[in-house]
């Protein structure tokens, strides 16, 4: 089994699992991530391509996503200003292992659905 106990707040903090997935595994940053796996996209079309998203919560993970080596952001001067965000090496790599599970998810919804109703509907007979 891997390394993921943490009995206290400096395991928790230096334990690697931990630090790593609490940056990538919401559902912001992987559909961030995912918007980006064909090539460079503007703010704007990123907040389209993912839809329901804030423009806040977008820039904030935008950062936090660069700040982690996963994207870089590029600002070519205008007028106007023209800012793009693109993965990296390191990016392209998550996007690799995060897609499985995306494809996962996708093709075993119904079955999911269908065991949180049968959950959800168990105590109310």
């Amino acid at each position: 089994m891997l390394p993921i106990t943490a009995t206290n707040e400096k395991e928790k903090t230096l334990c690697p699992v931990r630090n790593v997935l609490a940056n990538v595994s919401g559902k912001w940053q992987t559909l961030i991530l995912l918007s980006l796996e064909d090539g460079p996209l503007r703010f704007s079309a990123i907040k389209r391509t993912v839809g329901d998203i804030t423009q806040r919560v977008l820039t904030e993970n935008l950062r936090m996503l660069e700040r982690d080596g996963y994207l870089t952001r590029t600002v070519k001067p205008g007028p106007p200003i023209e800012v793009s965000y693109e993965l990296t090496k390191l990016g392209f790599s998550l996007v690799e292992k995060i897609k499985p599970v995306v494809i996962w998810a996708s093709n075993n919804y119904d079955k999911i659905v269908k065991s949180r109703k049968l959950y959800d509907n168990r105590d109310k007979n």
